[in-house]
């Protein structure tokens, strides 16, 4: 069974869901509170989720992990 709307299904995302993208790109003073949490989540998924992936990726596919380092250190990092 597929689901239905398969055209949201399409689009991944990476590190940060849609609504930690807003919150943290928001101007909203009355969204603070929500932005911290958001913020937190994000640091957890950077040093817990992360280094999983890498080294599952360093282990099992290289090349992907080269493409990652390309885009996460563009600037020559």
């Amino acid at each position: 069974m597929q689901p239905e709307n398969t055209g949201d299904m399409a689009r991944r995302r990476a590190i940060l869901t849609d609504r930690e993208r807003e919150l943290i790109a928001s101007d909203d003073t009355e969204e603070k509170e929500y932005q911290y949490q958001a913020a937190s989540r994000v640091r957890n998924k950077i040093h817990d989720e992360l280094p999983t992936d890498i080294d599952i990726l360093e282990e099992n596919h290289p090349e992907l992990l080269k493409e990652l380092r390309e885009v996460v250190c563009e600037d020559g990092g």
